[in-house]
């Protein structure tokens, strides 16, 4: 169970959307085909590290594409306040999300002990 008070998970799954729905209406094909994962903001909301999907993208493609989200990200954050009507959005940093790799390291690893 998370230590997280409601209102943070609800306020981390509609920013998960949210940002999903700023990325795709964005004029840039490498940042529209961005999914996020997952957001988790701070104690008190103020920051917000946002996972990113990166199956399909290189090492070079990853670092273009935090660039490019640094730059828009107060077009982002503009969409997410007007979508919202909140007060303020937390201040954004992204990151990719390694979670599957673990995972499949994790699988070849029991595979290996089965064996």
């Amino acid at each position: 169970m998370s230590n997280k008070s409601i209102k943070v998970q609800r306020k981390e799954s509609i920013l998960v959307e949210l940002l999903n729905e700023a990325l795709s209406t964005l004029n840039d094909s490498r940042l529209n085909s961005l999914t996020v994962l997952e957001v988790v903001c701070s104690r008190g909301a103020s920051d917000a590290k946002v996972y990113l999907e990166k199956s399909l993208l290189t090492k070079e493609e990853q670092k273009e594409a935090l660039k490019l989200l640094r730059k828009a990200n107060s077009l982002i954050s503009k969409y997410c306040l007007e979508s919202t009507g909140w007060y303020k959005v937390p201040n954004f940093s992204y990151t990719f999300d390694n979670l599957f790799e673990k995972e499949n390291k994790i699988e070849e690893l029991f595979d290996k002990i089965k064996k």
